[in-house]
């Protein structure tokens, strides 16, 4: 699914005309040198890493990522980027699929969410593409909580100190993105979701406020 994600975030960013380079964070450190003429750092979802259970390559990529959010350069996270970035920054990743989303969720912004200059611009409730096991329980330190969904608390934040926005939820997945993630991982949906392929995929719908965050986002926060 990696050239997905990179499609799904170049269309989300569409009519802008976005270059995407890859890093790929299990092969070594990012470093300052790295993000030198870089506009953007995107950090996307993986179904295969988790932030919760961790492995040999989870130390060094929690540092790359403090190295994101000290270097000033803007940067989005969405699912397994969200749930990274809260845990390189002191926040609390756990594994719960008791909490598990899967497909069309509808989310609602905090008070905060609603006064934030990336965020404002969405209704006080819309619906999001989700696809997770793992969450964050606990913010890092300088971190606002912007929405929430009824199973998950923590569903986006900003940092206060960084040019850092995170959401569990993906909005660079519109309805075929999302129908074309869960296709190539069924035995996930039955078990994560508990329910049949059929049903979850016939409860997809359209998230076109979610979809146009990125968007958004670059206008208020990206320099140009």
């Amino acid at each position: 699914m990696a050239g997905h994600e990179i499609r799904s975030f170049g269309r989300a960013l569409s009519p802008r005309d976005a270059r995407i380079e890859v890093f790929d964070l299990l092969e070594g450190l990012l470093h300052p040198r790295d993000l030198e003429g870089v506009d953007l750092v995107l950090l996307g979802g993986s179904g295969d890493y988790s932030a919760a259970k961790g492995g040999p390559w989870l130390d060094a990529a929690l540092d790359s990522l403090r190295e994101v959010h000290a270097s000033g350069v803007p940067a989005f996270a969405s699912c397994w980027g969200f749930q990274a970035m809260a845990a390189a920054m002191g926040g609390r990743v756990v594994h719960d699929i008791g909490r598990a989303e899967v497909g069309t969720h509808e989310i609602v912004l905090t008070r905060a969410g609603r006064d934030d200059p990336v965020f404002a611009s969405l209704p006080a409730s819309f619906k999001a593409q989700m696809g997770h096991e793992d969450l964050v329980e606990t913010l890092p330190p300088h971190a606002t909580l912007l929405a929430s969904s009824s199973r998950v608390v923590n569903q986006a934040y900003r940092f206060d100190d960084a040019p850092v926005y995170c959401t569990q939820f993906h909005p660079e997945l519109d309805a075929h993105g999302i129908l074309t993630r869960l296709s190539a991982y069924p035995k996930y949906v039955a078990e994560v979701a508990g329910t049949t392929f059929e049903d979850l995929i016939a409860r997809i719908e359209a998230t076109p406020d979610a979809h146009g965050l990125l968007r958004r986002f670059v206008d208020a926060v990206v320099k140009r």
